[in-house]
């Protein structure tokens, strides 16, 4: 008899980044974007980036795609206190954060994406 092995569930960010959440949101609501803003509670760790840089704590909250977003992807560049925050937007979805120069956001990211 077989048994199946459930996959833990990707994490929320509210939950593995808690501060970082809170900041997101914020800077989301001084960038005019409220509708994204209100996506954040509920935006999943599903991978982190693999570049290995040491400076980068980028994730894709939706699966990466295998080639390019499409015509339907924006960039939104947030103006935080630290580092550089930018949104990957495909259709009305944030799709990935990218993050840089943030040791505390990447130190969680590999943790919970290894």
């Amino acid at each position: 008899m077989f048994s199946l092995i459930k996959q833990p569930e990707h994490p929320l960010i509210v939950d593995a980044l808690p501060s970082f959440a809170i900041e997101l949101t914020k800077l989301l609501i001084k960038a005019n974007e409220s509708v994204l803003a209100e996506q954040v509670r509920e935006l999943r760790i599903v991978d982190r980036c693999r570049c290995e840089d040491d400076f980068c704590a980028t994730f894709y909250s939706e699966p990466k795609p295998g080639g390019r977003y499409g015509p339907d992807h924006r960039c939104i560049e947030l103006d935080p206190k630290e580092g550089m925050i930018i949104l990957d937007i495909v259709g009305s979805r944030i799709a990935k954060v990218e993050v840089l120069y943030r040791d505390e956001v990447q130190k969680v990211l590999r943790t919970v994406a290894p």
